[in-house]
This record gives C-alpha cells, structure tokens and sequence, in this order.
C-alpha cells in the first residue's frame, strides 16, 4: 500500500469513529448540558423574580402555617399526658381550640387561643403548686414602695413560671399561702361558695370574754351580712387571749373584722391550715411543693 492509501486510511478511521465525540462532532454528536446549555423552561419562575417576594402561593402558606406550636406539644407542655398519647386525644375529639373541635394532626395554634381539654381550659406550661409559711412584714399583692418586701421575693426560685397568690393574708400575718399558676385551681379556691377550709391560730390584746367567744360562735353581724364560723374555741393550756379559729369565708379580712366588731385587736393571727395543707416540716419563710396527694386533695373540695 502506498503512503498516500495510508494516509487517506488513517484520516477516514478518524473521521467515520473517534472524530463523533470529539470536540469538533460528528453527525451524530450527542448534545451536552455540561457546558451551559440546558433547555429554558418558558414555564419556570425566574429565581431573581422569587426572591423578590414573587414566590407561589403554596410557599407562603407554609410560611403561615409554621407560627404557633403543635398542638400535641402545647397539650403535653400543660402537663397532662406525653405528645404521642395528646395525638391520640386530639384525633378522638377531646380537645377545642377557640369552641372548634380540632381532629388534625399537626396542627398548630398561638398562645392567645383558647384550648380546652375535656372541656376544662389548659395553658402550654405545667401547672405548678408551691406552699408558703409566710414569714411577718411581706406584703401579699405587693407595695408601691420599693423597699417593702412581698412574697414573691420568698418563692423566687420556687419555679420558672409565674405564679401568683391564691387569695390574701394581711402583711403583720403569718401562715400558709398558696401559690399556682393555675388559673383554674386558684379561682375554683377562691370562689365563696365552695369554701375553703382555714384554721387560725390568733391572739388578742385581751382575754375573750365566754360571752362574745358564743356571739362568735352563732355569727355576728358586719357591715356586709353575717359572719359565719365553723369553729372557735380557746387554746388548750393557754391563755384565753389565746383563740383557735375555723372559718370557710374568703371575704376580705373577714378575721380582724369579726373581732374587731366586739372590741378586740388582733395582736397575732397565723393561718396554720389552709384546705387540707399543714405547716407540718415547713419552717417560716420557707416553700415546698405539694405532693400529688395533696393536688388530689384540693382538686375534690
């Protein structure tokens, strides 16, 4: 064979094989998106346009729908069950939001919304309970002045949570004070008709004459109706200044008022029993948390 068939041999291999891949192509040539040369959708948005606030509908209803906690998570926050078994009420219908029935699964509400489990209204934290002994000289719903102390410097580390007093007890008083900071345990306590049990251990300017200690005993007659008591009686070896007081009457000093209606000054007044719940292992000036029992307890009154 001649240099030139070789040649010519060698130049047509190249062109009829390799040559179809190579840069320059063949006819065959495969087109390559690698290089910048993908197709243009006419149809696609242009991604300078969507972040320019152009993005689609579904987009911001996502965005929308993400404010606000689960609504599993908020039953389980309130402390009543686990986020798995709350999933398990909320798709049998137990629980409101805002007077709606809610069955959906992921569903998720603010914490201005109204959510009621079984009817009765929860809040997205643990309900709390924590036992004071009041110490003398704290104010209860605390002081325009400053350098008055209150209660709530006493149970400043008693819980994360807010949690107010349930109901009051004069500044010069000592003794039990609930505090919760559950709305509806504290206003079920404070209601007066239901009337919860209080004992006083009270002492007076001067002995309590038998006489008005029996007027005490069938009621006596204020500025607001008839002041009613369960019990009273003298402390036993003690002097009669000395007096031992039940009442279920939540009005406001209601005590000092009945006392001081027959001309008698409360020098000493200590709330030792308040519902059920005793200073028992609890120093003054100090706090517990009550025991489930004790939740129970108060939840049956």
């Amino acid at each position: 064979m001649s240099r030139n068939d070789r040649s010519s041999g060698s130049r047509g291999d190249k062109s009829s094989g390799r040559t179809s891949s190579g840069r320059q192509g063949g006819g065959d040539r495969k087109k390559s998106h690698a290089r910048g040369n993908a197709p243009v959708n006419r149809n696609e948005k242009d991604p300078k346009e969507m972040s320019k606030g152009n993005a689609p509908a579904k987009a911001k209803q996502s965005e929308k729908k993400s404010d606000g906690m689960r609504l599993n998570k908020y039953i389980a926050n309130s402390g009543i069950c686990s986020r798995r078994d709350a999933d398990i009420y909320i798709s049998a219908g137990s629980v409101t939001v805002n007077g709606k029935v809610i069955t959906e699964m992921g569903y998720k509400v603010k914490l201005t919304d109204e959510v009621k489990f079984d009817g009765r209204k929860i809040l997205p934290e643990k309900p709390e309970y924590v036992l004071l002994n009041k110490p003398k000289g704290y104010f209860v719903t605390g002081s325009l002045e400053k350098k008055n102390r209150t209660v709530m410097d006493l149970i400043a580390n008693a819980s994360k949570s807010k949690l107010d007093p349930v109901g009051k007890l004069d500044t010069q008083a000592t003794g039990l004070i609930l505090f919760t900071n559950d709305g509806t345990m504290a206003k079920k306590l404070a209601n007066p008709k239901n009337g919860i049990r209080q004992i006083y251990h009270l002492e007076l300017d001067k002995d309590l004459a038998y006489d008005d200690l029996q007027k005490i005993k069938e009621g006596v007659n204020l500025e607001d109706g008839t002041a009613k008591v369960t019990d009273i009686s003298y402390v036993e070896n003690k002097p009669k200044r000395e007096v031992g007081l039940e009442i279920r009457s939540t009005k406001s000093h209601i005590v000092q008022r009945i006392f001081k209606s027959l001309n008698y000054e409360i020098v000493k007044l200590d709330r030792v029993i308040y519902g059920g719940l005793t200073k028992k292992d609890l120093p003054r000036g100090h706090w517990r948390v009550l025991t489930k029992q004790e939740l129970i307890n108060l939840g049956n009154m």
